[in-house]
């Protein structure tokens, strides 16, 4: 890849960029991804973390480099060993219960907080905290109460639509609907 100069990327430019897509845990725009490298031009951002992904691709057995539309790039597990890293995953991300009530937030939104009170009990409170802190919900306060719903961050680390209708959709398909 060269930057127009002829001079290609340097390896600790590449190395920032490889580090990024490691420890996002989510698709990386080109516009992050130059960010990281330093550049203004998505072209040579897309163009380095195409570069990563053929070596990464080519030499890694159980991690990929994904592209997906926007351009947008994801390093991530190949969906065959996901089960096997599983078992020796530390800590999820989130609570069991929590993600109970981000499933409530994401098909019911906007949600009031006295309502997933109602439906969940008020351990709600604790799992909202928790869904704040780490970007899947928003709230904002309506009267005496808050309402909640979901961020693009949540959209986008699980591979959902930003748009309302279309999440519920997805959610309804992919068996992700509460009962």
């Amino acid at each position: 890849m060269s930057d127009g100069t002829g001079a290609l990327p340097s390896k600790e430019l590449l190395a920032k960029v490889e580090a990024a897509l490691y420890a996002s845990g989510r698709p990386l725009s080109a516009d992050e991804v130059a960010r990281v490298a330093g550049t203004s031009s998505e072209r040579k951002a897309v163009a380095m973390a195409r570069e990563i992904a053929r070596a990464v691709n080519s030499n890694l057995r159980a991690v990929e480099v994904v592209e997906y539309p926007g351009p947008r790039f994801a390093m991530q597990l190949k969906t065959q060993y996901v089960q096997v890293a599983r078992k020796f995953a530390t800590k999820p991300l989130l609570s069991r219960a929590s993600l109970r009530t981000l499933s409530f937030i994401a098909f019911f939104q906007p949600i009031q907080a006295s309502e997933l009170v109602l439906r969940r009990s008020s351990a709600v409170y604790n799992h909202l905290k928790e869904l704040e802190e780490v970007g899947f919900v928003v709230s904002e306060r309506r009267g005496r109460s808050r309402v909640y719903r979901t961020t693009g961050r949540f959209a986008e680390y699980f591979g959902l639509s930003g748009e309302l209708g279309a999440m519920k959709k997805q959610l309804e398909t992919r068996n992700l609907s509460l009962r």
